[in-house]
């Protein structure tokens, strides 16, 4: 099986500014990894080409063995659960949000149960009264799990995380590492938050849009 994303010396220039540089790294179905360095070395930028939105300036990336273009994009994008710091949940109140996208044609006859919903919750340490409040007067480690939940609800296998743990107590960082210990998740996560690096099977070091440094299947190699 190929790996189920694959940058090869993919380099992005915007407007003259250099965001990555010769990145080649691969992921396979059920790896969690992280992208780690300091503000501005390109961990998010990853992500954003990841989904399309940056365009090539030089290399390929490859999804499922099949290479990313305008033709392709969207179906990369509708197996991705992607989530920021500050999810937009997209609805007035959290159970609207929840639900948002099985009002669409592609995900109608999967609309959970009402004990699905809350089982899910249940294991993101959320309340089900939680159904009932405004999206806007939540917190944000609760829109991040919300987000969480709409992916899982969504039945997604691929998700690409921005500091997902940044607003976090540690009992609801507890409840999404258990998430994502399932080996049917694949996982391209960017953050600085030493328990989530210790918990992924790979770690790519970047620094100034170059990857310096992988820990995982070959530990501690270098570029």
């Amino acid at each position: 099986m190929p790996p189920i994303i694959q940058f090869d010396h993919v380099s992005v220039c915007i407007h003259e500014k250099t965001l990555l540089s010769d990145i080649s790294f691969d992921l396979f179905a059920g790896e969690k990894a992280v992208l780690y360095g300091k503000s501005g070395s390109g961990k998010s930028s990853v992500l954003r080409t990841l989904l399309g939105l940056n365009p090539l300036t030089q290399g390929s990336v490859y999804f499922q063995g099949k290479p990313l273009d305008p033709v392709s994009i969207q179906a990369v994008r509708s197996r991705i659960a992607y989530i920021g710091q500050e999810p937009i949940l997209g609805a007035e109140s959290v159970r609207e949000a929840l639900l948002l996208p099985f009002q669409f044609k592609s995900h109608r006859d999967h609309k959970p149960t009402e004990d699905q919903i809350v089982e899910i919750l249940q294991r993101l340490q959320l309340s089900a009264d939680i159904l009932r409040q405004d999206s806007s007067r939540i917190s944000g480690g609760e829109k991040q799990r919300i987000a969480l939940a709409r992916g899982l609800l969504l039945g997604k296998s691929l998700y690409l995380l921005d500091e997902v743990t940044s607003a976090l107590d540690a009992e609801s960082k507890r409840a999404v590492f258990e998430v994502f210990s399932d080996a049917r998740l694949t996982v391209l996560s960017v953050t600085h938050d030493p328990d989530w690096i210790e918990r992924c099977d790979l770690v790519f070091e970047l620094e100034e849009g170059h990857l310096i440094k992988r820990r995982g299947r070959a530990e501690h190699q270098s570029f």
